[in-house]
């Protein structure tokens, strides 16, 4: 079972993709992940990469479609995988194609997490995260015993600027532009499945299993 999750940020796919990997035993593969493994295990793929991070540069796609192949080609993926944060483009999504076509793999499923862009403003918005320890917290689904104070070291809570409300919206444009392509993409492919993301994360993942099957 090959899966490629999708979704804007904010919109809980990373939380999903866990939970898919914990049920059916397969590995929740992200892009972040994969580079530091390689760059850690100074394979040579990880060095090509480096070069570029170092540099504050985007790594070239063919260059991330090679380490994604590198590793679902892996043992452990042997019954399937979870891809978190890829593609997040047409060009990548056709370069994985090809490239999982030369190996006689295709993807399985496209499950699209979708929440309106203002339910994510507001779930964002109302993150807080401590000064002391970076404990999160939310002022509605997770909030703290006393307003405005860490529970866990009783040092101040913050909204970081990457959850303020123009940050939040800034990321969300350039998901629309660049990745909402790929929901057309995988629909043309046959295995787009859109999951309404603003229920409970329980009842978002009870209508994945339902779709993938027990």
């Amino acid at each position: 079972m090959k899966i490629i999750m999708l979704g804007a940020p904010g919109a809980g796919k990373g939380t999903q993709a866990k939970k898919i990997a914990a049920k059916y035993d397969i590995p929740h593969i992200s892009t972040g992940d994969i580079f530091r493994a390689n760059i850690k295990n100074g394979t040579e793929l990880g060095k090509k990469a480096k070069t570029y991070m170092d540099q504050g540069l985007l790594v070239p796609d063919e260059l991330v479609v090679d380490l994604v192949v590198d590793r679902v080609n892996q043992d452990d993926c042997e019954k399937g995988y979870v891809l978190d944060g890829f593609p997040r483009t047409i060009p990548q999504a056709e370069s994985l194609d090809a490239a999982l076509a030369k190996l006689g793999q295709k993807m399985d499923y496209a499950i699209d997490v979708d929440v309106p862009d203002q339910v994510i403003v507001n779930r964002m918005g109302g993150r807080r995260a401590c000064v002391g320890c970076g404990a999160t917290y939310h002022l509605v689904y997770a909030p703290v015993k006393n307003e405005g104070i860490c529970d866990t070291c009783g040092k101040e809570l913050i909204l970081r600027d990457d959850d303020k409300p123009e940050t939040v919206q800034k990321r969300l444009n350039v998901y629309h532009e660049q990745t909402q392509p790929l929901i057309d993409y995988y629909t043309k492919a046959g295995i787009l499945k859109t999951i309404d993301g603003t229920v409970d994360m329980n009842d978002v993942f009870k209508a994945i299993v339902d779709i993938l099957g027990e």
